[in-house]
This record gives structure tokens, sequence and C-alpha cells, in this order.
């Protein structure tokens, strides 16, 4: 009866890693920027959105982002990475944000000068 007890347990247990992993996303987003403090602000918004990982490359300027598709979406991740100053392939960033990033931040973008 132990065993059976202990199995029964093992298997709900194994069910619900199982289950969080089923959940998990990690998806790619085209985000506007130009230096290593976009990286960070970038990185930091994603994460902000509830990204478990986020990470900008600023040659290719997409994000890559892993998420828990239970707790956030792309489209969440999107705005909050808008609302600190940053286009996305969806949304055009906060014009106040934008204006309040470094100069070295603020990247061609002629709707915004």
């Amino acid at each position: 009866m132990k065993n059976l007890k202990a199995i029964t347990t093992a298997i709900f247990m194994f069910a619900g890693v199982t289950a969080s992993f089923a959940q998990s996303k990690t998806e790619k987003i085209k985000v506007s920027g130009n230096c290593g403090s976009c990286e960070k602000h970038i990185e930091t918004a994603a994460k902000a959105a509830g990204a478990e990982k986020a990470e900008w490359n600023k040659s290719n300027k997409i994000l890559t982002v892993t998420y828990n598709a239970a707790k956030t979406s792309n489209d969440a991740i999107q705005q909050k990475v808008a609302a600190a100053g940053y286009d996305t392939e969806k949304y055009t960033g906060d014009e106040k944000a934008y204006k309040a990033l470094e100069e070295c931040c603020q990247y061609d973008n002629k709707k915004k000068k």
C-alpha cells in the first residue's frame, strides 16, 4: 500500500511539472533600438510584463522571450516594451517615454522626431 501511495504521489508531481512546461512559450519579437542601454531597457520591460527570459539582439533587433502562457502573452510583452518607448512589430513606442530615453537610445524613427 505504501508503494502505491508513493507511485501515485510521484505521478501527480510529474504531471504538475509537465503541465507547467507545456505552458512555456519562446517567441521572437522585432523591437527597434540602438545600443546596450536599449538592450537593458527592452529586456527589463519584457521581464516586467512576465517574461521569464528576455534577450534582445542589437544586431538583428530581435527580442527572444520565454514566458508562461498562463501568466502573460506576447501581446502583453509587446505593450510593456512599447510603453518603455520602443517600437515593436505590433505597437508604436510611447512618445513621452521615447523622448525620455538617453540620446543614444533614440533610434531613427521619423514619427517620433
